[in-house]
């Protein structure tokens, strides 16, 4: 994946640098002490991954951030816990707390290599599924599905307009989709991109309020955050 790193200080993008060449999946193509440059930079140049500094001057990290494409994976480095927390307000895959372990490090890699894997996997599934149902099969657009129900040995395809039941397992239906669906207890999935709103104990999906399984909890707001 090629990659850019952007921060004001020399130490700090050695740092990144000597970390990323443990990855050979990821290939440091340039580096940048100044968003601005880094921004004429990306505006003719894409990139996947970028590490970039939130506390800069004359374009802030933040403020450059929401001026890439939206493809483009964003991994914040700061020195202030609150800064940290700001990154929250963008879409970006994670944040790093300097001074940068590599372990820590190491686990942002792994989150921005399953990322690419979910994409991967998601290009080569079907934008259409059919759902056999008895004797019939109904073809379901993927996207508008808004999430699925167990009920014993059936599961229930619930979509804004119609709800089909088909004999299968969690896993079976979960094969079928892209990684957009994930698990939240039992006897649900849903769709990440069909969530209204969600707190700690439950997503609301289709005007459905959802109850999220404590087993559950970590990964789904992982992939709320690889989402966004």
């Amino acid at each position: 994946m090629k990659t850019i790193i952007v921060d004001d200080e020399p130490k700090a993008i050695e740092l990144i640098a000597s970390y990323l060449s443990h990855f050979s999946d990821f290939e440091l193509v340039h580096t940048f002490r100044n968003g601005l440059k880094a921004l004429e930079y990306l505006n003719t140049t894409p990139v996947d991954v970028i590490f970039l500094d939130i506390n800069m001057p004359h374009l802030s990290g933040l403020s450059l951030s929401k001026m890439v494409a939206p493809k483009t994976s964003i991994v914040f480095t700061t020195a202030y816990a609150e800064h940290a927390l700001e990154s929250y307000d963008v879409s970006a895959t994670d944040y790093l707390l300097k001074p940068i372990s590599l372990e820590r490090f190491s686990k942002t890699i792994t989150k921005l290599m399953d990322l690419r894997k979910m994409e991967e996997l998601d290009a080569s599934k079907p934008t259409n599924i059919f759902v056999k149902s008895g004797v019939e099969s109904h073809q379901l657009e993927v996207n508008g599905i808004l999430y699925l129900k167990k009920d014993g040995n059936y599961i229930h395809y619930i979509t804004n307009d119609k709800k089909v039941m088909a004999r299968q397992t969690t896993a079976e239906a979960l094969n079928s989709l892209t990684g957009n669906f994930i698990q939240i207890q039992k006897s649900f999935i849903v769709n990440l991109r069909k969530i209204e709103s969600v707190s700690s104990e439950w997503v609301v999906v289709g005007g459905q309020k959802i109850p999220i399984g404590a087993q559950y909890k970590g990964d789904l707001m992982d992939r709320i955050r690889l989402s966004s």
